[in-house]
């Protein structure tokens, strides 16, 4: 008789691998040059083992994103000086929040890199709603934390709140994400004497908090 809880881990032991090699192979040859057939080899079995577990290439690469996003939001929450920001000001977790896209510069350039595949992937392959919703799901995980500082700087009056929040939550996502990526993927200017990209990112840091910091 088969044990089913047995089972089931392998399977979910098995999935991973899948995800992690496929997370490898997209992040060092871009997404779009790398076959399921690749993938499926490179983990040590044969295609249609893996199309077992993913019908699709473009959900695989969903279950990519949404499983790498996922971990680097966990990381990120096991940081937090509080664990639920009770001692903290609205303005000291927007800093911790700003923080966080740095931090995936300086310890996660590779799931940087994968994201720029990603999103030109998605893009590309005009990827259904329907399947990319798992990912857009894990990156709405950010919002809960930037409910907080809002929530916050209605009562301490250490964080604008003349904008509406989903306004300033979309901008200070895209600006971030966007900068710590073009620094990871190395598209950027670069001057004569070199620059130190952790500098320059800290610097858009501090002109986000200039801004929505109050007097």
């Amino acid at each position: 008789m088969r044990n089913k809880e047995k089972d089931a881990e392998q399977m979910a032991s098995k999935r991973k691998h899948f995800l992690e090699k496929a997370y490898e192979l997209f992040t060092t040859k871009n997404i779009e040059s790398v076959s399921m057939t690749e993938i499926a080899k490179a983990c040590g079995y044969g295609t249609m083992t893996l199309y077992r577990y993913f019908n699709t290439k473009p959900e695989l690469v969903v279950s990519v994103a949404t499983w790498i996003w996922g971990q680097a939001i966990i990381d990120n929450q096991a940081r937090r000086p509080s664990r639920f920001f009770s001692t903290m000001t609205a303005a000291e977790i927007f800093d911790f929040y700003l923080e966080f896209f740095i931090e995936l510069y300086r310890n996660q350039r590779d799931l940087l890199r994968f994201n720029q595949f990603f999103n030109i992937y998605i893009q590309a392959e005009h990827i259904g709603e329907e399947v990319i919703q798992p990912y857009r799901d894990i990156i709405e995980g950010l919002k809960p934390q930037f409910h907080v500082i809002y929530e916050k700087a209605e009562k301490d009056h250490t964080i604008r709140t003349d904008e509406p929040e989903e306004e300033m939550f979309s901008t200070t996502l895209h600006l971030m994400l966007a900068a710590v990526t073009r620094y990871a993927i190395g598209l950027v200017y670069i001057p004569e004497n070199g620059f130190d990209a952790e500098k320059e990112l800290e610097k858009l840091k501090e002109a986000l908090i200039l801004r929505y910091r109050t007097p």
